[in-house]
């Protein structure tokens, strides 16, 4: 039984809450870093030290930190801001108001487990089984790719067999598929048919590869296990291994030599090592059970133990013949059957899907990591597609996202935006602004533990616009620095190479006035450190608003039974978490198979 769902007045509610607190301390997450001394952003918006900010901050931990002791007469504040002034004058109120007004705050998440116990209850009785026979068993991710994204591939995979088990479905199409990663795992990992869609052909090409070294793999893989076994048994039968040793050149059967200890060598198992390195450098031998119990039985090619053909009858040869020129015929013609196809295309929201995928049923739409708009785009295709049984959609850099009622902000591409989706903040005319969707990509969790934020190259940048405003007048220039920082030396160093790249004259300042700038702000680099930390404080509170924008969307639609924000990954490896989950009912599928 699926565990409390909330109701779209409740979300609207939550999101109302979020919104009134934006509405007050938007102003620090949209400041940018570029503009924190030619601004003076510091004493603009806040009135209280850096070194009250930082204590705050860290003496926090994730944990309601001790109050100040008040004035006598305390101003009148606002979620820390003073009322008068709008300057930040109660940090301790500010944390206490950011954690409130946060998604796990505000109590809308499901877990993983919560979603997957829900799936389990309520699965369709009819329903395709996924490929994987053990569910104990796991395939290795880390073998093929990096501990973050290993972490997310499994998570987010085992949801998505699940939903296309609930829903009875065999397809997947993952938008924005990138390198293949989730793609394949579904294929090799569940069985399911996957359509990997993304708008790079170099990507796709890519994924086209990986998955086929992959396969070959994972069948290799299968025979070297296979033979060790053989090995393993041949050891407690000494007749047999005698009988070998005697006719080590009887054996007919291809590819199977004799070894020096008497052992039966594959020129299969030969070729493994090979295949591995095309895949992974750092396979573990010791995982070969692990590996193929966890593989679909679709995709993996079956071997039966060889037998000498001399002792074989003629029938029995011919049997085999047979067999062997069905099977193939068989693999040709149903090849599609469990794979992955990557295909090149942009989409959006009016793509026919059945352009892209001539052989298309009922299937489940994912994203993983889906940059900007194509998150929101997937939404409204789940939405606009009677084909599309369930969604699960994780998406990032919220500051590619267009906005429809940000003033500052360009003309949206096909006159479709990404934020708001749903009709209740679009009726609000709500936005955020560029920067501080930028604030919402940062990971509190990783830079509460020291990660994430490097200070100096933010300090170096700040300072720059400042020698720029002071000496150049194209300081509002549309060229971009970039990353300069990495390759510079010293700070004399940086403002010389970023001057170069923004095509000035950089003779017109000796060393000792490009150094003297950085020696006038260094004392004040602890307001920036202090400053960042506030927008880190606010981040999840502007990603819990966009993300709650596509929740509402959901809730919103008749045809959707069950939708959910859901935290799938461990934020400290994979800082966006969070997944939009929605589930069609079925009176509103039309099925196409």
């Amino acid at each position: 039984m699926w565990g409390s769902s909330l109701s779209l007045s409740d979300i609207q509610q939550r999101i109302h809450g979020v919104t009134r607190f934006l509405s007050v301390t938007l102003s620090i997450a949209d400041a940018h870093t570029v503009d924190f001394y030619t601004r003076d952003v510091w004493t603009r918006f806040v009135a209280v030290t850096p070194e009250e900010v930082l204590s705050a901050v860290s003496s926090c931990g994730g944990q309601q930190g001790e109050p100040e002791p008040k004035a006598k007469d305390p101003p009148r504040t606002t979620f820390g801001f003073c009322c008068e002034t709008n300057r930040l004058v109660d940090i301790h109120e500010l944390l206490r108001a950011a954690r409130a007004h946060s998604l796990p705050g505000l109590g809308v998440c499901w877990s993983r487990e919560e979603l997957l116990q829900g799936l389990r209850g309520t699965g369709s009785e009819g329903g395709a089984e996924t490929g994987s026979s053990d569910e104990g068993a796991e395939l290795e991710t880390d073998e093929f790719m990096n501990s973050k994204k290993s972490h997310e591939v499994q998570a987010m995979s085992e949801v998505v067999a699940r939903l296309a088990q609930h829903c009875g479905v065999k397809q997947v199409i993952d938008v924005g598929s990138g390198k293949g990663y989730l793609s394949s795992f579904l294929s090799l990992r569940y069985g399911l048919r996957v359509y990997g869609i993304d708008s790079s052909s170099s990507n796709t090409h890519g994924a086209q590869e990986r998955n086929r070294k992959l396969k070959k793999f994972s069948r290799v893989y299968q025979k070297h296990s296979k033979a060790a076994r053989a090995r393993g048994e041949a050891a407690h039968s000494p007749q047999e291994e005698l009988e070998v040793e005697r006719k080590p050149g009887a054996i007919g059967d291809r590819g199977v030599l004799c070894g020096a200890a008497g052992g039966i060598v594959s020129q299969e198992e030969e070729k493994v090592s090979t295949v591995l390195s095309d895949v992974s450098p750092t396979i573990n031998p010791g995982t070969d059970e692990l590996f193929l119990s966890s593989l679909s039985v679709d995709v993996i090619e079956t071997t039966s133990p060889r037998i000498p053909p001399s002792r074989l009858s003629e029938e029995e040869r011919e049997r085999r013949k047979r067999d062997n020129l069905e099977r193939k015929a068989q693999n040709r013609g149903e090849s599609a059957a469990t794979v992955f196809s990557p295909l090149t295309s942009y989409v959006t929201a009016e793509t026919e899907l059945r352009e892209l995928i001539d052989e298309l049923e009922d299937a489940v739409v994912v994203g993983l990591h889906t940059c900007g708009d194509l998150a929101p785009s997937t939404l409204r295709m789940f939405v606009a597609k009677p084909e599309l049984a369930a969604v699960c959609s994780v998406g990032c850099c919220y500051h590619l996202l267009s906005e429809e009622f940000d003033p500052a902000a360009q003309e949206c591409l096909h006159s479709v935006c990404g934020f708001p989706l749903s009709r209740y903040l679009r009726s609000q005319s709500c936005f955020c602004g560029r920067n501080a969707r930028m604030s919402a990509c940062l990971a509190l969790e990783r830079v509460s533990l020291g990660q994430g934020i490097q200070m100096e190259s933010l300090f170096y940048r700040a300072v720059l616009h400042i020698i720029l405003r002071d000496h150049y007048s194209s300081y509002k220039s549309e060229k971009r620095v970039g990353k300069v920082y990495s390759k510079a030396k010293s700070f004399v160093d940086y403002v010389r190479r970023a001057l170069l790249r923004l095509e000035l004259d950089e003779s017109k300042l000796t060393d000792d006035v490009i150094q003297g700038y950085h020696d006038t702000y260094r004392p004040r680099m602890g307001e920036m450190n202090a400053f960042n930390m506030l927008k880190v404080t606010l981040a999840p509170c502007i990603e819990g608003l966009i993300l709650l924008d596509r929740l509402c969307f959901l809730k919103e639609q008749e045809s959707i039974s069950l939708s959910a924000l859901v935290q799938l990954f461990d934020p400290l490896l994979s800082p966006r978490c969070y997944a939009v989950v929605g589930l069609k009912s079925c009176d509103d599928r039309i099925t196409s198979r």
